[in-house]
């Protein structure tokens, strides 16, 4: 069973960054959109950034120009690029990737902004 293992959380202060990656434990065939999602304490999971197979991106208009999503398809890793922390950026993140017949989810970790 292929798992997502994700790193790079951590404590950070406001106005700074932090990459998160998220590795695939093999190969997820047909890959249609990889994602990142995240959870804050006593709220619902939301969508922070998506990219196509092909390469398109589409971000929550709450973290537009300061976060990046990327992949490495040939090493099944994605990443989340954070610029510009806030303290609302605070939450458990979790890595996504839908091959059409079923969803992946990573264990989740948690970025902490905060001075």
């Amino acid at each position: 069973q292929v798992q997502l293992v994700e790193s790079g959380g951590g404590l950070v202060q406001p106005g700074g960054s932090l990459r998160l990656s998220c590795a695939a434990s093999g190969t997820i065939f047909r890959i249609k959109t990889r994602a990142w999602y995240r959870q804050a304490a006593g709220k619902q999971r939301e969508l922070v950034a998506t990219i196509t197979s092909g390469g398109s991106t589409n971000y929550a208009d709450s973290v537009k120009g300061r976060f990046t999503i990327s992949r490495d398809a040939a090493k099944n890793t994605q990443f989340l690029q954070m610029n510009s922390l806030k303290p609302e950026d605070t939450a458990v993140y979790y890595c996504n990737v839908d091959s059409g017949l079923r969803a992946y989810w990573g264990q989740g970790t948690q970025v902490t902004v905060s001075s």
